[in-house]
């Protein structure tokens, strides 16, 4: 890589990373001022969301806590964007492939930390009740490997195409 083509990059990445966070403003937020609710359809019913940043389902940079009941499952499923995933309490099994296999999990426990790139398969479960702390570039949106996995798809007939 030239000079010129090295100074362009590094360019690109300041404006990139200027337009992320511009307009940030400063945030301190203590747990037990969360602000839950249903979370996403897109998610299988039972889990709770509280946005602590941004809007996942904008194009910037969002922070979100999720808290899942105990037995949760999040079926074999993609992400567009990188997925972060700290676990702030309880335990968070994880796994990847096209199909939930706990065998095949890994156990996050508290300050236990996952990253799922773009278009990967993975997997969740719960045994208890687990938070954990979501953030990344938004979009979010979840591509279920199996769509009658997908929640949104409930009461709805599938048919081949």
């Amino acid at each position: 890589m030239n000079n010129r083509n090295a100074l362009l990059m590094i360019s690109f990445v300041a404006a990139l990373l200027v337009t992320s966070f511009a307009g940030a403003e400063q945030q301190l937020i203590q747990n037990d001022e969360a602000k839950w609710s249903d979370g996403p359809a897109m998610l299988p019913p039972g889990a709770k969301i509280d946005v602590v940043q941004g809007d996942p389902g904008g194009t910037a940079l969002y922070t979100a806590r999720l808290n899942f009941p105990a037995n949760y499952k999040i079926p074999a499923h993609s992400h567009p964007t990188d997925e972060h995933v700290t676990v702030l309490s309880g335990t968070l099994y994880m796994g990847t492939g096209d199909k939930l296999d706990p065998k095949g999990a890994t156990a996050l426990t508290i300050g236990g930390f996952a990253l799922m790139p773009a278009k990967m398969n993975h997997y969740a479960y719960t045994k208890k009740a687990t938070t954990i702390l979501l953030h990344g570039m938004g979009p979010v949106e979840f591509i279920y490997v199996n769509p009658a996995d997908d929640p949104r798809n409930a009461g709805q007939a599938l048919t081949a195409p």
